[in-house]
Order: structure tokens, then C-alpha cells, then sequence
């Protein structure tokens, strides 16, 4: 069952110091088995941490668990590290552990307005969700909204195995361009282009 609160920490890379940068952060995973998993990006110099926690309380480990990964990732980054924490909404497809246990995640991004949320949520159910649910090639998705993020709003959390363009070429359709085209129109922030909508993704990186 996935997590009730996702920490998502990414930070960019030098792109000749991944290799030092993965050793590390593993490393630091490696001294806290509580489910974090470490991915890298397929679409820029960056590594991602889903780190799954059951209440707010296990923040309190936060300060040192950050000290430790600073000390030592970052002398191979490019950037400081971007944290955001998550609580779970609802999944239209869950998965048995608190994170998917999938080669590849895919987090899609939605700021909504605000007075149309409520709206939005159940247009999702009957559009989003239900092409997600007639998807095989997508074997997890879970909704979270943002407690604590510099990019607020909605977080989908896919996981699947298949290649990412055939995983991609799911919501790459006519009917799904027709589903993007009303949530542009009616429910999210589009100030700024399409800050209010985006997907990035990433493989699981196994220790």
C-alpha cells in the first residue's frame, strides 16, 4: 500500500561525477533500510529520492538524515537539493509496497486553482484515472498533493516496466490530447506556459 507522506529530494549533477554522486547517496541508503530508493533522470543530470514515511513525526530524523546526504553527495552536484513533501489522495492503481517497485517512476506535476479543486478531482476519476486504469503499461499511479513544495499542487506517482516511450505513448493519443486540452482550459495554472503541467522521468537506480 503506497506511503501516506512522499519526501521527493532531487538535485542536479555534475555530468562527470554521477558515478561519485550514485556511490554516496547509496551509501547513505545503505545506513537507513527504511524504504527510500534512489532514482536517476532520463531526461537531464539528476538523481531523485522517494523517500516514503508514515506521519509528520518521522520529519524529526530530517536534519541529520540531510547532513549526511550533503556530506556526502555534494561535492558531485551541480545544484542544491530540492525537497518536497507529499500526502497520499487516493491511487486509481496501488501498489503493494509503500513505494512502486517498478524499474522506472514517473512524476507528473499539476497545479490546480484552487476554487476548482474539488471539480477537478472528480474529473480526473472519470478521464485521467480511467485511462490509466485501462493501461497496462502503467502498473502503479498514486495521487498525492503537495504539504510542503515549491511547486504546489498535485503529484502523480507512476511506476512501470516497460520502455518509457511505450509507457509514454499511453497518455500520446487523440483522446488523451482532448483530456489535456480541457484541463488547460478549465483547471490549471497556466500563467507562464505550462508551468501548471509537467512529467519528468526516471530509473530506479537497485543498490
Amino acid at each position: 500500500m503506497s506511503a501516506p507522506l512522499l519526501l521527493v529530494t532531487e538535485a542536479p549533477v555534475q555530468a562527470d561525477q554521477l558515478d561519485q554522486a550514485v556511490k554516496g547517496w547509496l551509501d547513505v541508503h545503505a545506513a537507513h533500510p527504511d524504504g527510500r530508493r534512489l532514482y536517476r533522470s532520463l531526461e537531464d543530470h539528476a538523481l531523485l529520492e522517494l523517500r516514503p514515511l508514515n506521519r509528520l513525526d518521522d520529519l524529526t530524523a530530517l536534519e541529520d538524515d540531510a547532513r549526511t546526504l550533503w556530506d556526502a553527495v555534494a561535492p558531485a552536484l551541480a545544484g542544491d537539493f530540492r525537497r518536497q513533501l507529499h500526502g497520499f489522495v487516493e491511487a486509481p492503481k496501488d501498489c503493494a509496497d509503500a513505494l512502486p517497485w517498478t524499474p522506472y517512476v514517473q512524476l507528473r506535476r499539476v497545479e490546480v486553482k484552487p476554487p476548482v479543486l474539488d471539480a477537478y478531482r472528480e474529473w480526473r476519476e472519470r478521464t485521467i484515472f480511467e485511462t490509466v486504469r485501462n493501461a497496462p503499461e502503467s502498473e502503479a499511479f498514486l495521487a498525492y498533493h503537495s504539504l510542503l513544495s515549491t511547486e504546489p499542487g498535485v503529484l502523480f506517482v507512476a511506476g512501470f516496466s516497460v520502455p518509457p516511450a511505450r509507457h509514454n505513448g499511453v497518455f500520446r493519443t487523440p483522446a488523451y490530447d482532448a483530456i489535456l486540452a480541457e484541463v488547460r482550459e478549465k483547471y490549471i495554472v497556466t500563467q507562464g506556459g505550462d508551468r501548471g503541467l509537467h512529467t519528468k522521468t526516471y530509473a530506479w537506480i537497485e543498490a
